[in-house]
């Protein structure tokens, strides 16, 4: 009896050990891949810049801002190949970011007999809002180049400010960035803040606008003047002042006398934002004026004298799906003269907020404009400027509109009392504060100041509702 109930254990535990699941696996799994260090040096041999005055300069890495700097190629000039950066008293700062860093190194030394100064390399985490010092000074006496390195302890996007104080000069040369992760160089177009050029040197050839399968339809869902025309714009020689102009990209009222734009009107979608162009940065006359007109320049903005930005209208990063819709926005018929710190922070963080709407997943109609005479620029106030036979008015005020709306179709009758309409007002000034929800008013209010008729192509009853209240969130 007992070795009858012995066997009959045995079989029960035999049979629970064979239903058992087996969790080991049939092929091993292999452990993730480390990941792999990458090396990136901007050595500044692609670039050129001859001038101090502030610049963007496009190099191998991406764009640049040159501030009291140039690139040197003298004898004098301390390098490793044949260019480097010459610093005065001012800044090199980075216009992108870059991820997963953990070092960065800078050669550097004095430029040629100049005495010992002193720089700070600055780090920022929040794309050029802010900058903070990184490590401690460091006293330029070299007069070869040596190596300075940096260690990074943020897993943030970073980028970098190379700050110079004192009037002697120094050179950085080969910028080196080392880290581990996926790539490196975060490709962004990163605002049309401080694009600016001085407009000093030779102007661009004149150019036309060539026009590619993802330009917006001219009429309809998408079109860029599918809220109205605000100043009845037409395509005629006598409206000089009032010319209106199919960009492809964007559609704008040019004013000949003053040779600016008076709005420029858009629609702005997550397929115009697709970061398949980099910014490009080749500011150009637009040759598609009237022959007696006289065009605007890429070189007659004068930032040494005037010390005003080549502001955009319609932005280059609104403008990424090609190289054709990035190129449009470079035309100089898209461009005021705005003061630098309108222009590179209020300005430029209102554009990124309109763009951060789209990720969100809505589509915006955009117009800008501006108005008036006399603002007040990094060298003072102006009320023109003049090169050659160019005279180019300088706003006093600089204001945008914006219509949000789910994405969807049907636009125009999807508007309702509810939908949120953005009114910003700026003065054309540098002591403006970067705060853009500061200058919210009503879309009756721009029509005030301008005398235009804007959100026309909407019923009076919307009209009356969305153009009276002001943006509070």
């Amino acid at each position: 009896m007992k070795i009858r109930k012995l066997l009959i254990y045995s079989s029960l535990v035999l049979l629970i050990a064979s239903c058992k699941k087996d969790t080991t696996p049939t092929h091993p799994i292999d452990p993730p891949e480390p990941p792999k260090p990458y090396t990136i040096v901007e050595d500044f041999e692609t670039g050129s810049k001859g001038g101090y005055a502030i610049l963007d300069v496009q190099l191998k890495t991406g764009t640049w801002s040159f501030n009291d700097a140039l690139i040197g190629n003298l004898a004098a000039d301390a390098k490793a190949d044949t260019k480097s950066v010459r610093l005065r008293t001012g800044d090199l700062t980075m216009k992108f970011d870059i991820k997963n860093l953990e070092q960065i190194s800078i050669k550097h030394a004095k430029y040629g007999n100049d005495a010992a100064s002193t720089w700070q390399l600055m780090m920022s985490v929040d794309s050029g809002a802010t900058f903070t010092q990184l490590g401690a000074d460091i006293n330029e006496t070299s007069t070869t180049l040596v190596t300075d390195s940096f260690k990074i302890n943020t897993t943030k996007k970073v980028r970098f400010r190379i700050q110079k104080t004192g009037t002697t000069r120094i050179n950085i040369d080969d910028i080196t960035f080392k880290g581990k992760g996926e790539s490196g160089i975060v490709i962004t177009t990163p605002g049309d803040g401080g694009d600016d050029g001085s407009g000093t040197g030779t102007a661009a050839t004149p150019r036309g606008i060539t026009v590619g399968a993802d330009a917006p339809p001219t009429s309809g869902d998408n079109s860029d003047l599918l809220f109205g025309n605000p100043s009845g714009a037409q395509p005629a020689v006598a409206m000089m002042d009032n010319y209106l102009i199919d960009m492809g990209y964007y559609t704008e009222s040019y004013n000949s006398t003053k040779a600016e734009p008076n709005w420029v009107s858009w629609h702005l979608d997550a397929s115009n934002v697709t970061n398949v162009s980099s910014r490009l940065n080749n500011f150009a006359a637009f040759n598609g004026l009237p022959g007696s007109w006289t065009a605007v320049q890429s070189n007659s903005y004068n930032y040494s004298t005037y010390g005003f930005d080549r502001g955009h209208n319609c932005p280059s990063a609104d403008r990424t799906s090609s190289s054709n819709a990035n190129s449009a926005t470079f035309l100089m018929t898209n461009m005021i003269p705005q003061a630098p710190n309108n222009n590179q922070g209020t300005w430029n963080d209102l554009e990124g907020y309109l763009r951060e709407q789209v990720t969100a997943g809505n589509e915006v109609y955009i117009i800008m404009g501006s108005y008036g005479t006399g603002g007040t620029g990094l060298n003072g106030p102006f009320n023109t400027i003049v090169s050659g036979n160019v005279h180019i008015n300088i706003p006093s005020n600089v204001w945008k509109i914006a219509v949000i709306v789910p994405v969807g179709n049907g636009d125009i009758n999807r508007v309702s009392a509810d939908t949120r309409v953005i009114a910003v007002n700026t003065p054309n000034v540098n002591s403006i504060n970067r705060d853009w929800k500061q200058y919210r008013v009503t879309v009756r209010d721009i029509e005030t100041a301008t005398g235009y008729n804007l959100l026309s192509n909407l019923p009076q009853s919307v009209q009356d509702v969305v153009e009276t209240k002001k943006d509070n969130l």
